[in-house]
């Protein structure tokens, strides 16, 4: 039996025969794989409807639909579309109408550059406070925190002052010295460089005044219960408030609100008057040689 397998495999035309065989087989599985490679569908989420750039997906932005495997594996595709509700669109650019997601498409709001100020109420101002390990307290400060600053300096007979100057801010965002969020990867160490906090506008007035002064301002936090009963932001010494005003000159507000709110502004008619009234006497006392 061996001596005949020997032989049959001996002759060059039953090799060739054999090798054809094989490789009809082959071509044939594989184009039969790529055949339905190519016809074979799989569900993969989409947007249903445009979504700008910066805006955080919902349930109602998505559906799923059956496209091509080929791509719907591609690497950068989102197939789930739990992966996508909760997250925004890129602030490069916006999701079209039917459109499937991509990695580089969607983002979480720790990595949209402009996060911290997603929520700032309107008539508040977004302060950038340096701080290290030592001010933040062993970098023991996190994003939505209250904290208290205090305020630090002398009086005129070198007598320390230091007590609570504002109460209860909102803790933004704490980044490092390139602008990236600390905690939101475990996988570095990044050194708190930024604190950043949102405040009324006459309390952001009032703080930079303190700062220009060069009077020290020291961040404090506090627990769990003073942040879950967060009450307003408020000055909490009006000793120290009146001690920085007095160091500062007062600018009058030249700016009244138009019928479309805050977001228009123009000089108050009194004040226009006033310098019309102004330039009037002056163009006539011109005239009269006076």
């Amino acid at each position: 039996m061996g001596d005949t397998i020997k032989r049959f495999l001996a002759n060059k035309n039953t090799v060739t025969l054999i090798a054809i065989i094989v490789m009809v087989v082959v071509l044939y599985l594989f184009y039969n794989w790529r055949v339905k490679q190519a016809v074979s569908t799989a569900n993969v989420c989409y947007a249903t409807q445009t979504i700008p750039a910066r805006t955080l997906i919902t349930e109602e932005m998505v559906s799923t639909k059956n496209v091509l495997a080929d791509e719907a594996n591609a690497p950068n595709v989102i197939r789930n579309c739990s992966d996508v509700v909760g997250k925004y669109a890129s602030y490069a650019a916006e999701i079209p109408a039917n459109s499937l997601f991509f990695n580089e498409t969607v983002m979480t709001e720790e990595e949209m550059p402009d996060a911290a100020f997603n929520d700032i109420p309107d008539g508040y101002t977004v302060i950038s406070y340096n701080v290290d390990n030592n001010s933040t307290y062993g970098n023991s400060i996190f994003p939505d925190d209250y904290i208290d600053i205090y305020l630090k300096t002398a009086d005129a007979n070198e007598k320390l002052i230091y007590g609570k100057f504002i109460q209860s801010i909102k803790v933004l965002a704490v980044k490092d010295g390139d602008g990236k969020n600390v905690f939101e990867t475990t996988v570095e160490d990044r050194e708190p460089a930024y604190l950043l906090f949102a405040v009324p506008d006459d309390l952001y007035l009032l703080l930079m005044k303190a700062s220009y002064l060069g009077l020290e301002m020291v961040v404090v936090p506090r627990n769990n219960n003073y942040t879950e009963k967060a009450g307003e932001t408020l000055v909490s010494s009006d000793f120290l408030k009146q001690m920085v005003i007095e160091q500062t000159a007062e600018i009058p507000d030249e700016c009244v609100k138009t019928e479309t709110g805050i977001a228009e502004c123009k000089l108050d008619d009194n004040s226009a008057d006033t310098g019309n009234t102004e330039s009037k006497q002056t163009e006539s006392k011109t005239e009269s040689g006076e």
